[in-house]
């Protein structure tokens, strides 16, 4: 199967596509740095010519009220490009919740990604994670100084992206779910709580504050970006983080 993987050079993209490839798949990574523009649409005929799978992992730059014109744009030119293609199944991936925090810019943008995908052309699939273990350390940087870190007590469910990425894969060559596959990490911590074990663990000795304004997350209410329910995902916070 040929899968067009486009965002397939970042921290996601380019494990789908190791993954794909390992199982035996034609897997082609694109990105601008291989001359594919979502934005203006350069490359992208090419990028999709004969592919049986499109994979979306491209993401806004920005996360503020500038992201849905990024995935309005994209998103129209991905389908397009992909329906004219003759693909059969288009992927994205998405974030568990996303429909319960309108108050955020991003979020709402990628409700819209996913609103764009579903009244489209191509049969799809998207896989809705929780947040990636990876990007703790830039949520804990938002809120920080010399002395403390100002977390709110946000439930989230950590997800490794080595985990994420194995799922996408998994999707992407199945059949279209033309619906929302949840995955998550198999543990629950409100942030402040994740906070504190990441300080620790590192030998920081800054002060975790529970602040309920602090940062992005502190506006998101109540327990709306974790599913307990969802696909649960192998690898624990303490493990990823030794």
């Amino acid at each position: 199967m040929k899968i067009a993987v486009i965002g397939g050079t970042g921290l996601i993209g380019s494990q789908v596509v190791r993954n794909l490839d390992a199982a035996g798949h034609e897997a082609v990574p694109h990105s601008q740095s291989t001359g594919v523009d979502v934005i203006s649409g350069q490359g992208l005929d090419e990028a999709v010519a004969g592919a049986d799978v499109v994979v979306n992992l491209t993401n806004s730059p920005t996360f503020d009220d500038a992201s849905p014109a990024f995935f309005r744009t994209s998103m129209d030119n991905l389908l397009a490009a992909a329906h004219q293609a003759g693909a059969g199944h288009f992927v994205i991936l998405s974030i568990v919740g996303v429909d319960r925090v309108p108050q955020l810019d991003y979020y709402r943008a990628k409700v819209l990604q996913e609103e764009i995908l579903k009244a489209g052309p191509v049969p799809y699939s998207i896989v809705r994670a929780t947040q990636f273990m990876e990007f703790m350390d830039s949520v804990l940087s938002w809120t920080a100084d010399d002395d403390s870190v100002r977390l709110p007590a946000t439930p989230i469910q950590p997800i490794a992206a080595k985990d994420v990425a194995a799922e996408v894969a998994g999707v992407a060559v199945g059949s279209p779910l033309n619906g929302v596959r949840d995955i998550g990490g198999p543990e629950v911590f409100t942030l402040d709580e994740l906070g504190r074990l990441i300080l620790s663990r590192k030998g920081d000795s800054r002060t975790v504050v529970t602040d309920p304004t602090a940062g992005m997350f502190g506006a998101v209410e109540g327990d709306v970006l974790t599913d307990r329910s969802a696909h649960l995902a192998p690898t624990r916070y303490a493990d990823w983080l030794a």
